[in-house]
């Protein structure tokens, strides 16, 4: 672990004052006359030789000094199988590594599939970090999905390598780690964590669905959850996570009625779950989910505890 930089000496200062210091030993002193009987006559000297050994004091200090980590959104990149993704990383302006960070897995919608690794962050929670960065004090990390392809397979196995790798990189609590999703990313956060319940503290998804309707059935190439109720087969994986689940009553992409029918298969578990379902708002709900402060303050609450579930 890295000590806390304020218990450190500021070797970045030191070094500079040194310079500055042995510049002012090495050209005797060059300030005006009276700056210079004023410190002859308080016995200040500064002899070259010295201001010599000053520079290579002050030069090696500086080198001690590890750069800052650079913080924003960062470009990223892993293989899998042949293929490479490419993500973004997300840290906020405060980040440092002595002390571990809250981690947020973000899932896109299908607008945002390709291979630059930057439209993930356009729309949804990179937007909302734009607007509002004091809200997310967190590591974010943005994975894409290639072209034409669901959040299932190599797409979805490159989501948790990408998530790995930045908990590691950039000292992530693995205690605290959300994942979050909209549209076509909703469906495959809901998935993810029905699949590995005990990686994540709480999840949330805007828009998303547990049938696919017809219109985009291609997005889903996942079969629905097996059972008579593939509602109440998703919840059985998900009753151990805070769930958040939201949707607009106007949306026509997908019915907001998959949202309502999986909450309430939550609810008859028992889980920790809410929906919220926004009047006369069409698809793209997550503008006004992730605009809600108390969202955000509710899920940094939140920590995986022993026995795959999360605290309530």
């Amino acid at each position: 672990r890295v000590a806390p930089r304020d218990d450190k000496l500021d070797l970045t200062w030191l070094g500079k004052g040194l310079l500055v210091a042995a510049l002012l030993g090495m050209t005797n002193w060059d300030l005006p006359r009276t700056c210079r009987r004023k410190l002859a006559s308080s016995g200040i000297h500064f002899p070259p030789v010295i201001g010599a050994f000053a520079i290579t004091v002050g030069i090696a200090a500086a080198a001690l000094v590890p750069p800052r980590t650079e913080t924003g959104f960062l470009n990223r990149e892993l293989t899998v199988g042949q293929d490479t993704y490419r993500y973004e990383v997300y840290l906020p302006a405060a980040f440092d590594e002595s002390r571990r960070w809250p981690v947020i897995l973000f899932l896109h919608a299908s607008s945002e599939r390709g291979s630059d690794g930057v439209r993930p962050t356009s729309i949804g929670l990179g937007a909302a970090i734009r607007s509002n960065p004091e809200r997310f004090p967190a590591i974010v990390v943005f994975p894409q999905v290639p072209e034409g392809k669901p959040w299932a397979g190599d797409a979805e196995r490159a989501a948790l390598e990408a998530l790995d790798n930045s908990v590691e990189e950039f000292h992530g609590d693995p205690d605290r780690v959300y994942v979050v999703g909209i549209s076509m990313g909703a469906r495959g956060a809901l998935q993810l964590a029905a699949q590995h319940p005990d990686r994540f503290a709480a999840v949330v998804a805007v828009g998303g669905w547990v049938v696919p309707p017809k219109q985009i059935a291609e997005l889903d190439v996942t079969p629905p959850p097996s059972g008579a109720n593939p509602y109440a087969s998703l919840a059985e994986g998900l009753k151990g996570l805070p769930c958040r689940l939201y949707a607009g009553s106007r949306d026509t992409i997908v019915p907001p009625s998959e949202s309502r029918r999986l909450a309430l298969a939550l609810h008859d578990l028992g889980a920790d779950v809410k929906y919220n379902e926004f009047p006369d708002v069409g698809h793209a709900a997550w503008e006004k989910a992730f605009a809600d402060s108390e969202l955000w303050s509710w899920m940094f609450t939140k920590r995986r505890t022993a026995g795959s579930s999360a605290t309530p």
